[in-house]
């Protein structure tokens, strides 16, 4: 067992192993397999990319080893392309393991070759062994060693089988050179490059390719003078008037045919298992429009009902009904009256905006079961293959409001829980699209809790009114993606997706990838509900929150046309969307609202401001400006929409 205060202070100083690999090549079980104890998951600065690091005990010693993003290159094409490089050049690790699906040896000798330019220990593990012999594919792992110069090591991470042997290695492998060879002239400018950089840099090659591979950003990440800059990019002009194509794609072109070389003498097909079969046939089914759409509206359908009802609603109402609403906050409440607690006390901890009876009740009683059903399910359709291909058949869908297919994911969780959906929208490759994706969350994709109450509402009026409901909100959410798609800088970007063989998961990794995920919600996200709910008591104490109810009312009776009462359910749908709705529900059974006048609500309500959990999730991954400007956006956007309706509803005499 390791110590961990210990750990805590010899991390700086201990060396790092570093895992690199294309997506989807189970990196993350085989980290969780070297790494026992003192695991960290946090944003890598600047970013919104998650870097997962553990102490990993070796025959050789100790290593601090780092799991970093899938990546196709380290001339980078995304944050995550970017993140691994800055983490490879600033960590100076002592080793690295390139994680390789053994299906793909081709396209990740790509990879290999950029790698072999650092001059740092790599070995290759050929992982998913099993799932290329089933593929009748065999790598010739000693005629590899020959060529290469470099470690090949089978390993099945899902069954751990060679796992022990691949960590055994890290002490024994040394480096040893493998640098393709590029034509005369690009080798000329390289060694150019090497020697005019300073001697802090330490990677020159890798350095100096990146450079003729046009990559301005490598120079940010090291020590390099202007001038040294100029002379460099004047001497890569001057060698690019030599080739009729970029220079990155030379370099590229070469790479590419060294990589087909070496397959070719390694690799061979033999015959074809009968599980390859069926995996082929499902893997038609899902891609095939004809089939795949139907079973891509029966697997959201299913998602929606664990997620979006089971989890959001059975599982919710009975820890926040009975375990906290029955039993946890009675009894506590009992007991602070036995010791007598002051009431501002009391009123902090158990009153309507109490760090237990508020913020504690939201993040374990009602977000912590979605989380854990959303993981779940999530676990199985990434652990079986078939997300990469959901995200592919959806992919045009988005186009028009400049996302692609990798949105399908958040929009779906959105309709259990926006907050949770707002976190994960950091898997869209772009800011432009993680921006873009967090309005149309909240603006226009209700929560479970709040869906169910609207349509408790709209079921005692008519089809119609339903109907025009969910009219204007999708019109709404389509309409200012597309416009704002076409203001936000930058571009959507392509959807590029590896498709993995369909495979049955197993529960064991689930769990697992469930687990590492729930401690990092637990850590990040949890005290976001107890700073917002403080807020907000202090608010409550200091009038803030009546004055806030005052100046809002004239909108209400006055552009919307609804009752007084219905402002303090805005006001509440801010803190709790379906307690807004519930509001909104009470005034309709009541009489105290008409047909016309609910609908109205019920527009505006699902339009309107994030609930303040979503607004702080918003805060911690977009910014503070841009929090502000969606919680702006959509509080206008809703009136306004809520205002035209109600006129147009009036002026046109529409019975619903």
């Amino acid at each position: 067992m390791y110590d961990y205060k210990k750990t805590k202070l010899d991390l700086k100083d201990t060396p790092k192993l570093i895992l690199v690999g294309n997506p989807n090549t189970g990196k993350s079980l085989i980290f969780n397999y070297f790494t026992k104890q003192y695991v960290t998951v946090s944003n890598y600065p600047g970013t919104t990319v998650d870097i997962t690091k553990g102490l990993g005990r070796f025959q050789g010693g100790d290593y601090v080893v780092i799991d970093t993003p899938g990546v196709n290159s380290l001339l980078p094409q995304s944050e995550d392309e970017a993140v691994t490089r800055r983490l490879i050049i600033q960590e100076e690790p002592k080793m690295i393991i390139q994680v390789i699906d053994s299906k793909n040896l081709k396209r990740a000798l790509n990879l290999t070759q950029e790698l072999a330019n650092l001059g740092i220990p790599l070995i290759l593990d050929l992982n998913m062994s099993d799932e290329a012999k089933e593929r009748g594919i065999k790598i010739d792992r000693e005629l590899l060693f020959e060529l290469l110069g470099v470690k090949a090591i089978e390993t099945i991470a899902t069954s751990r089988e060679g796992l022990a042997f691949l960590k055994d290695s890290v002490s024994t492998t040394k480096y040893v050179p493998l640098n393709t060879t590029y034509d005369k002239q690009i080798e000329e400018v390289i060694e150019y490059i090497s020697k005019i950089l300073p001697d802090s840099v330490r990677y020159k090659r890798f350095v100096s390719i990146a450079a003729i591979s046009g990559d301005e950003d490598v120079f940010k990440l090291i020590d390099t003078s202007g001038d040294r800059v100029r002379k460099i990019e004047d001497k890569i002009r001057i060698l690019q008037k030599e080739y009729p194509r970029p220079l990155k794609l030379v370099i590229q072109d070469i790479r590419e045919k060294r990589s087909k070389d070496v397959t070719d003498k390694v690799l061979s097909i033999q015959g074809i298992a009968f599980k390859k079969q069926w995996q082929e046939l499902l893997s038609r089914i899902t891609l095939r429009p004809i089939t795949a759409i139907p079973m891509a509206a029966v697997l959201i359908f299913i998602m929606y009902k664990f997620v979006g009802q089971f989890a959001a609603g059975t599982v919710v109402d009975f820890l926040e009904g009975t375990i906290f609403g029955e039993y946890l906050i009675p009894w506590l409440d009992k007991i602070s009256i036995m010791a007598g607690l002051p009431s501002l006390v009391y009123d902090f901890l158990l009153g309507e905006y109490g760090i237990i009876s508020m913020a504690l009740t939201y993040a374990i009683a009602i977000i912590f079961p979605i989380v854990c059903a959303f993981f779940i399910f999530f676990g199985i359709l990434e652990d079986s293959g078939y997300l990469p291909r959901l995200c592919v058949l959806l992919d045009r869908l988005f186009h028009p409001i400049g996302l692609n297919g990798r949105a399908v994911l958040p929009f779906v969780l959105g309709l259990g829980c926006d907050t949770m959906a707002t976190l994960t929208t950091r898997t869209l490759d772009t800011k432009k699209e993680r921006v873009l994706a967090t309005l149309i969350l909240a603006l226009a994709i209700p929560c479970s809790a709040q869906l169910g109450v609207i349509m408790g509402i709209l079921g005692d009026i008519s089809a119609k009114a339903t109907l025009i409901w969910l009219s204007i909100i999708i019109l709404s959410g389509f309409s200012v993606g597309f416009i704002t798609s076409r203001i936000i800088p930058g571009r959507r970007s392509l959807l590029i997706q590896e498709l993995p063989p369909i495979r049955i998961p197993q529960i064991s990794n689930i769990l697992l990838k469930m687990w590492m995920r729930l401690k990092w919600y637990l850590k990040e996200a949890v005290p976001l509900f107890i700073a917002g709910t403080v807020i907000l008591f202090i608010m409550e104490r200091t009038g803030i929150l009546k004055m806030v109810e005052r100046a809002t009312s004239p909108l209400v009776t006055g552009i919307l046309s609804l009752p007084q009462k219905a402002t303090e359910a805005f006001l509440i749908g801010f803190l709790r969307r379906d307690y807004g709705a519930a509001g909104l529900y009470v005034l309709t059974k009541s009489g105290e609202m008409s047909d016309i006048q609910a609908l109205v609500s019920l527009v505006v309500m699902t339009l309107f401001v994030p609930c303040i959990a979503q607004f702080f999730v918003t805060i911690k991954e977009r910014g503070i400006k841009t929090a502000i400007f969606i919680l702006s956006f959509t509080f206008i956007f809703a009136f306004f929409v809520g205002g035209t309706l109600n006129y147009v509803l009036r002026a046109l005499n529409i019975e619903l």
